[in-house]
């Protein structure tokens, strides 16, 4: 396969992990027992379009309420404006245009921005090391435990797609050709705010290597390439608030957004707080307000590891404000795991870590194995003892 042309590899390894997915999810629907959505024993295709999949068919074929549907209490209940509206644009554009139902329109689209993602990664992970570990990398990237996502009507690979091609165009310098793909990820899900907080401290950094007292003379980016960078981020920063401001000017509601968001969690957006509530949940009272400290210290030992330092600024930059974005405004819970999808660079990391073929296969089987844990565990529905469900 050296041979062959690099984007030939990386479809064959893509499409490669996602048979496998589909062979665990087609285990997994034999199981399925009774649901919200169609009887047990589901086929192949009911049972990928379940969960968010369902809240993009309505935001397709219904759009957004004008007005936030709450209940008696004056709270606002799960809506469409928590589900950003390129992904849902896009299904009802191609279901219109080739006659498919609406889910099967999301799932092509998911499924072909999937592919297109692995065949960008492949080229950013290029710009930091050979040709053979950026495509342990894309393995890495393809067989992630939370890649099933990638092949169901989810925005994730629509969003993954437009998140690496954005970096890509940032790490080749290229900052006015990012503005519009920037502009498209930001409608695709809420990566807008950690991009503009990276793309920001790229500005500074380069400022500092250009005029701070060790200036760069050499190596510091040119006037112009700053000017760009400077309006990429004024550009990411608007893109980043877009989607709030519409939901207000359309429901008249300034926090119409944020209190959709917050209707899945139960409670209102406190900065930092669900980190701490979930830590004395699962470890104690005294355990669990040290655990969001220890989680924080062990991700920073990770991004100064030799391996994740190879990866250059710009994708640690952008690991770092995507954690500290999650570490701000996410509330852990079982939806976590998918939501750390952003953090592809470090499958790079990891790749780097040892160009041992059993190390990397291990890897590779691991990651097989977490595939079926989380397919069974959190995407085959199954309802509380209490109520309720733990969400993919």
């Amino acid at each position: 396969m050296a041979a062959w042309p690099w984007w030939l590899r990386v479809s064959l390894v893509f499409v490669a992990a996602r048979l496998v997915s589909a062979a665990i999810f087609m285990a997994a629907a034999i199981h399925q027992g009774t649901n919200p959505w169609f009887p047990p024993a589901p086929d192949y295709w009911n049972f990928i379009t379940i969960w968010d999949g369902r809240w993009y068919q309505r935001a397709a074929e219904d759009g957004y309420p004008a007005t936030l549907p709450v209940d008696q209490n004056g709270v606002v209940k799960e809506n469409a404006w928590a589900f950003y509206a390129l992904f849902p644009f896009l299904g009802r554009g191609l279901s219109a245009i080739t006659g498919l139902g609406t889910l099967q329109s999301l799932t092509a689209i998911a499924m072909v921005a999937g592919l297109g993602a692995a065949l960008v990664i492949f080229k950013l992970f290029r710009e930091v090391t050979g040709r053979r570990t950026a495509m342990w990398g894309v393995v890495f990237v393809s067989t992630f435990p939370v890649s099933p996502i990638l092949q169901v009507p989810y925005a994730e690979s629509l969003n993954l797609l437009l998140l690496a091609s954005s970096l890509l165009l940032v790490v080749r310098r290229h900052y006015l050709a990012a503005v519009p793909v920037v502009l498209l990820m930001c409608f695709s899900r809420p990566t807008g705010v950690p991009f503009a907080a990276m793309v920001g401290l790229l500005l500074v950094w380069h400022l500092w290597r250009r005029f701070g007292p060790a200036r760069e003379v050499g190596g510091a980016v040119a006037t112009p390439k700053l000017l760009s960078l400077a309006a990429l981020v004024v550009t990411t920063g608007t893109g980043a608030l877009a989607w709030p401001i519409i939901a207000w000017a359309v429901t008249g509601d300034p926090t119409a957004y944020t209190r959709t968001e917050t209707a899945w969690r139960g409670d209102d957006l406190v900065p930092f707080k669900p980190w701490f509530d979930a830590g004395r949940m699962l470890f104690g009272p005294v355990l669990g307000v040290l655990a969001p400290f220890v989680f924080a210290g062990l991700f920073v030992l990770v991004m100064i590891s030799k391996p994740v330092r190879a990866l250059g600024t710009e994708l640690r930059l952008w690991c770092a404000a995507y954690m500290g974005y999650l570490l701000v405004f996410l509330h852990p819970q079982t939806s976590t795991f998918r939501m750390l999808l952003p953090l592809f660079p470090l499958a790079l990391g990891a790749a780097l870590l040892s160009r041992s073929k059993a190390y990397r296969g291990t890897v590779v089987l691991m990651f097989l194995l977490l595939q079926i844990v989380w397919v069974v565990w959190l995407w085959a529905w199954a309802q509380l003892p209490g109520g309720g469900d733990y969400p993919p």
